[in-house]
């Protein structure tokens, strides 16, 4: 039986190696892409050539010299704030709801709010062209807040509702012993409380609306559109350099996001 354990801690041994090395090859696998594209965009010329001929910031001039991919990722950002902060206004008080709440259809509410995280994000978008078309909402920029918000309610919510559970539940009972309304409570404990959660879901619902392209696609007015979706259509019709760089960016500012949502999680 002595002899036995050892061997069977050996194989646990191995078994935990094989997991971690499938693991990491998994992640280079998935990163590897990326890692192609970044050393693409210092390339000097206007062909994506691999590796780059000659070092250069070329692409990145061209980039934040040319006034049609500025105005796409200005009107990306400013979508992407709305759609966030409107997320957010919807999301919190839903999850705080969720979390806290006992009432008669909370399980079909809870699906309902979740939904659009399971549902194609086409059949989302060609329902939403219909239904804004038919409202002469079309080709303005509204329609795409909207819909991104759509489908970052419910990260809001998953992420908030996560925060809530690390929340002692006693201290708002003991608000309310205080004389403290339900709103109150909610405004000067849960909230203080949940705000990295928050802001983390806010961060992530800001990132969702930012690279999500085929509500976008949909909704977008020809002339003005999106940045995910002025690269869509610089991929399709034409092959521009620009792209490799404008990615990079991309990747860095999603690298960003993660990691300062990883420390404001970490800290809870």
């Amino acid at each position: 039986m002595a002899a036995a354990e050892p061997t069977i801690e050996v194989e646990r041994s191995w078994l935990s190696t094989a997991a971690t090395v499938w693991a990491w090859l998994g992640y280079a696998f998935l990163i590897l892409p990326t890692l192609i594209v970044i050393p693409l965009s210092f390339n000097s010329t206007t062909e994506l050539a691999f590796p780059p001929r000659s070092p250069s910031f070329h692409q990145y001039r061209q980039y934040f010299s040319d006034a049609g991919w500025i105005d796409a990722t200005m009107l990306s950002v400013w979508i992407a704030i709305l759609s966030a902060g409107l997320s957010l206004l919807l999301g919190v008080p839903a999850a705080y709801g969720l979390s806290r709440g006992s009432f008669p259809g909370k399980t079909a509410l809870s699906g309902l709010l979740l939904g659009p995280a399971l549902t194609p994000v086409i059949v989302m978008a060609l329902g939403l062209y219909i239904y804004f078309a038919h409202l002469g909402l079309s080709g303005v920029a509204m329609p795409i807040v909207l819909g991104h918000t759509l489908i970052a309610i419910p990260f809001v919510i998953v992420t908030t509702m996560s925060g809530m559970r690390h929340i002692d539940r006693n201290l708002e009972v003991a608000g309310m012993i205080m004389g403290g309304s339900h709103f109150y409570v909610f405004r000067k404990i849960t909230l203080p409380l949940l705000r990295p959660s928050i802001l983390a879901s806010g961060l992530f619902a800001f990132l969702i609306s930012f690279d999500e392209v085929i509500i976008a696609f949909f909704l977008s007015k020809a002339g003005n559109p999106t940045l995910a979706v002025k690269i869509f259509a610089s991929i399709q019709w034409e092959i521009s350099s620009i792209i490799a760089a404008i990615s990079t960016l991309l990747t860095l500012l999603s690298l960003v996001i993660c990691l300062f949502v990883a420390a404001l999680l970490e800290k809870k």
